[in-house]
Formats: C-alpha cells, structure tokens, sequence
C-alpha cells in the first residue's frame, strides 16, 4: 500500500494572522486570498499544470484547530486510501484520533507523531 503521495497543504496559526499573511505577501510574493491563504498549483517540469495544488494558510490563535496536538502548524499530506493507512497505522501502535471527516473536500484523518504533533491525512475526491 502506497501511504503519503504528496504534502496537501500547510496550515499554521498567529496570534495577528492578518498582519502575518501581509507579511508573507509583501515579502515573499504569496498570493494571499480572502480566505486566508493561498493555493500553489502543480506544474511538471516543463511548467505545465498538472492535477493537484498544495494549500498555504494561515489562521487566527482562537480556537483549538490542531488539538490535541502542541504545535501551532500542521501539515497535511495526500494519501490514496485513507481508511487503509489509518487502520495500518493503529496495527503499528501509532496514535490514530478516533475523528474522521468525509466531506465534498475529500476524506480526513489524524495521527499523533511522536512529539505530539497533530499530521492530517487527505483522501482527495476522486478525479483530483
């Protein structure tokens, strides 16, 4: 069974998350939208567009999004079959959170790592 196939998105938390976004997009170039981040599309190596985008977001301090983990960021990663690499995951000892989400956005999935930080773990709709 083939387990991560890529990193889906990084989201981390500020205490001014406005001031922050504006921060990164004035000195580093990221297209910041409304919502509060940005979606860096895939490209191969000839710069064209292929199937897949990694999310960039930043979010408010309020809020316990990435509990019980300690961390103030969480990485997402792509996966091709979530309930098989969680169910893999718990047979190895790893501490998988009971909570799962299937939503229009695809299938969601948590595990501790050894430090305490919170991993998500995304099923994309089929076709993405």
């Amino acid at each position: 069974m083939k387990r991560v196939t890529g990193i889906g998105g990084i989201f981390f938390q500020a205490k001014d998350p406005v001031a922050l976004r504006a921060w990164y997009q004035r000195h580093l170039g990221i297209d910041v939208q409304a919502w509060g981040g940005a979606a860096f599309r895939w490209a191969d190596e000839a710069g064209s567009p292929t199937g897949g985008s990694t999310i960039w977001s930043i979010g408010a301090t309020d809020g316990q999004p990435f509990a019980p983990g300690r961390a103030s960021f969480m990485v997402n990663y792509r996966v091709d079959d979530l309930a098989a690499l969680l169910q893999a995951l718990r047979d190895e000892g790893c501490e998988v959170l009971d909570k799962t989400d299937d939503s229009d956005y695809g299938k969601f999935g948590w595990v501790l790592d050894p430090e305490g930080n919170k991993v998500e773990l995304w099923q994309p709709p089929a076709g993405q």
